[in-house]
């Protein structure tokens, strides 16, 4: 553990449980919820090491924020393809011959087996895309609080 020679500055940016093992004896604990994962205690010295942490995690939760973006338009790209699909086959009389692209071959199907294909197809990527964005929510809420972190960091730095 460090001194508060050796580093003044005394925001952590670490990840703690709700323990407040590392505030001072007798004092009152100043811990408090900081986002999802993060927690500050006054008397934490802040190394190097835990500011490179905190953005590298930062940077990972950023990259996670744009895959979920790109698999929330890949799925709403597939909703569309199944809603317009599913729109052009039910103009077609009901005679007309549907086939199954499957691989390099087709397969004859009717219609109504084509069309509980498209309907599962839709609420299933509707299902995926409401998950995704949820889970994007909260990978923003944390880049937020990181973003947070590290401006305190540095602004604390910067006074002492």
């Amino acid at each position: 553990m460090f001194t508060h020679e050796q580093h003044p500055v005394t925001v952590s940016p670490r990840v703690y449980n709700l323990s407040t093992e590392h505030c001072a004896p007798g004092e009152p604990s100043r811990a408090e919820p900081r986002g999802p994962l993060f927690l500050r205690c006054d008397r934490v010295p802040v190394s190097p090491q835990a500011f490179s942490e905190l953005q590298v995690k930062m940077i990972d939760t950023q990259q996670k924020v744009k895959l979920a973006d790109l698999q929330i338009d890949q799925l709403t790209r597939v909703h569309k393809h199944a809603k317009l699909t599913h729109a052009e086959i039910t103009t077609l009389p009901d005679n007309t011959r549907l086939y199954e692209g499957v691989g390099r071959m087709f397969i004859l199907q009717s219609q109504d087996e084509i069309n509980t294909q498209l309907n599962h197809k839709q609420k299933t990527a509707d299902e995926k895309i409401k998950e995704l964005e949820q889970k994007k929510l909260y990978l923003e809420r944390s880049v937020k609080d990181a973003e947070d972190n590290i401006r305190e960091m540095l602004l604390s730095r910067r006074a002492h």
